[in-house]
């Protein structure tokens, strides 16, 4: 099947190689032609472990296509995806200007029957803003062509987005009950033939229900994450070892033990964005989420978290201390730095006079782009902060390791070699990577989150 798909983005672009890779023809569409460029040239303008390989087979065997012709892209695509951003606007809610461009450039070029798909995380009620675009612009050109306007929301996770739409937990579908939506269901059960075949499940539903669905699962889990930095929070408090009590109710079958690690708050361009446009629906209906709102203001706490452990340690003027700062990115195996913890933690040790010397194994050319927008008001700050190719040479001579990401690579570390480097024996965890037994029994001085009744008894 001929597929379109706009935007090229971390969804656009793996739903596009993925849709090629089993065997459909797909148009990439994207405005910008820096990044069509790079695709052109064989580069890759994300990074997402795999996707190259899957791009370069993809584009040799003729099935993936780049370009910044939106006439091309519409007379492509019998069913056109719609992956472009959402970015949370002032008051939180998602900004769909970028979706509605793209719907009104369908309804402006579109010549026959079209199944547009909603692909980007948008709230309720935006596919009937989609079709009123497109029937506006049919309007204008006394056009009687038939579309239907569908939700299919992504469910990928950074860092593992190939395998993740390779094998998907599930598809949700949402499509309408008129002959309109039964023919876009036919239509999207050939795009996803070769995963219905395999066993993958979909899920069928009317339009707004799928909207809703990805909303809320990225809700549910930000509120596990939020609900065990607050536990992990009291537990240093209580005496209590977190990482014990995450096992401890992992192991109910109920709650399961994924998205239960304590650490210093969540970011990327999924969760908060979704947690805040969920509860700006909410509020447009005179409605108030009042968990989710909490979940927000949790998270946005816990960022500080280490740095409180910080100024509990040394005081809040820090202009004689240089830290090694290890991880940038919100997660590991990606270069997102929207909405990373590690953007936060920069911005108060910098205020507070300290020197940082920072790795990150592939977020550091995207750290140092988005650093110095941070700090565009005051770039003189920026001299505090140096970017080391080499996580162990970041030691050399730091007063202290903070930890913001839990790259593997971290979490391998020889601690003999960490504590021979540091000029002062102390690490900050802010991902509980190490076995506080192992690290104290160097003779290592360790902080993580929400396990201090351990690392306290065994300074005994």
């Amino acid at each position: 099947m001929k597929i379109t798909i706009i935007g090229t983005g971390y969804v656009g672009l793996v739903t596009g190689a993925c849709l090629a890779e089993v065997g459909h023809d797909v148009f990439c569409l994207d405005v910008d032609q820096r990044k069509i460029d790079i695709l052109n040239g064989g580069g890759i303008p994300i990074h997402e472990p795999g996707l190259d390989q899957v791009v370069t087979r993809n584009v040799a065997a003729g099935r993936l296509h780049f370009s910044t012709d939106v006439i091309a892209s519409v007379a492509h695509g019998d069913v056109q995806f719609i992956a472009v951003g959402t970015p949370p606007d002032e008051d939180g809610s998602a900004d769909l200007q970028y979706v509605l461009a793209a719907a009104r450039n369908i309804g402006k070029h579109m010549s026959n029957f079209k199944v547009i798909v909603d692909k980007s995380t948008v709230p309720v009620g935006t596919a009937d803003r989609v079709s009123a675009v497109i029937a506006d612009e049919l309007k204008a050109r006394s056009s009687s062509l038939e579309f239907a306007v569908t939700s299919n929301p992504e469910f990928l996770k950074e860092g593992a987005a190939v395998a993740d739409f390779m094998k998907p937990d599930r598809l949700v579908i949402g499509h309408g009950q008129d002959a309109q939506g039964t023919r876009a269901q036919i239509m999207l059960r050939e795009v996803y033939s070769s995963f219905e075949n395999s066993g993958h499940q979909i899920y069928w539903m009317d339009v707004r229900s799928a909207e809703f669905t990805k909303y809320a699962a990225n809700a549910m889990l930000a509120t596990r994450i939020s609900f065990m930095n607050e536990l992990a929070n009291l537990a240093d408090k209580v005496g209590v070892d977190i990482d014990a009590v995450r096992k401890g109710i992992g192991s109910d079958p109920r709650i399961g033990p994924g998205f239960l690690m304590a650490g210093c708050g969540y970011g990327g361009s999924c969760f908060p964005k979704d947690v805040q446009a969920l509860v700006r629906t909410a509020q447009e209906f005179g409605h108030d989420l009042k968990i989710l709102q909490a979940v927000e203001e949790v998270n946005e706490q816990q960022k500080h978290v280490l740095v409180s452990k910080i100024f509990s340690q040394y005081g809040s003027d820090l202009r004689t201390k240089q830290f090694a700062l290890w991880g940038l990115a919100f997660k590991p195996d990606t270069d997102d730095m929207r909405a990373a913890s590690s953007r936060v933690l920069i911005k108060e040790l910098l205020l507070a006079g300290a020197s940082i010397v920072t790795h990150d194994p592939v977020a550091m050319d995207e750290a140092q782009r988005v650093l110095a927008l941070d700090f565009v008001e005051s770039p003189d700050l920026l001299k505090q902060i140096r970017f080391e190719n080499d996580a162990m040479q970041a030691l050399d001579g730091a007063d202290a390791l903070i930890i913001v990401t839990e790259w593997k690579v971290f979490r391998n570390a020889v601690l003999s070699e960490m504590k021979q480097r540091l000029k002062h024996s102390v690490i900050f965890d802010g991902r509980n990577l190490y076995d506080p037994r192992e690290v104290q029994a160097l003779g290592i001085e360790y902080h993580p989150i929400g396990r201090a009744v351990l690392t306290k008894f065994l300074q005994k």
